[in-house]
């Protein structure tokens, strides 16, 4: 496995909730890295992404101010932090890395992680 996610769970509305992401990739520290969830019955879509070394970080307009996504190349994870979570969060999260921003945020990352269940309880 490449790319590993955890930190999924049940919260209720209003709470936090921490996800990580830890890669085995050897490229990773050269690597974007970013977030996507899939709710039941919806299309993925893209969350979070941030930049080789941090330096730019690029949200979703509906996560922007509530979610923060960090990255430690020296352990090679990328964690996204969510806050103020709403039951409209509620979906499968997903880890995703690509040497390009925009193929990335496009959604054709070249490396997915398996999901991590978030549910949101109002």
């Amino acid at each position: 496995v490449q790319l590993q996610a955890s930190g999924g769970g049940l919260v209720q509305a209003g709470n936090s909730l921490n996800l990580s992401c830890t890669a085995s990739l050897r490229t990773f520290a050269i690597s974007v890295a970013g977030w996507f969830r899939q709710a039941p019955g919806q299309e993925r879509e893209f969350v979070a992404a941030i930049t080789w070394n941090g330096g730019s970080t690029l949200y979703a307009d509906s996560m922007k101010g509530r979610f923060t996504i960090s990255r430690d190349n020296g352990k090679s994870t990328v964690d996204l932090q969510m806050n103020s979570l709403k039951p409209e969060d509620t979906a499968v999260y997903y880890c995703a890395a690509d040497p390009s921003l925009s193929r990335l945020r496009d959604g054709a990352p070249l490396h997915w992680g398996q999901g991590t269940q978030v549910t949101v309880s109002s």
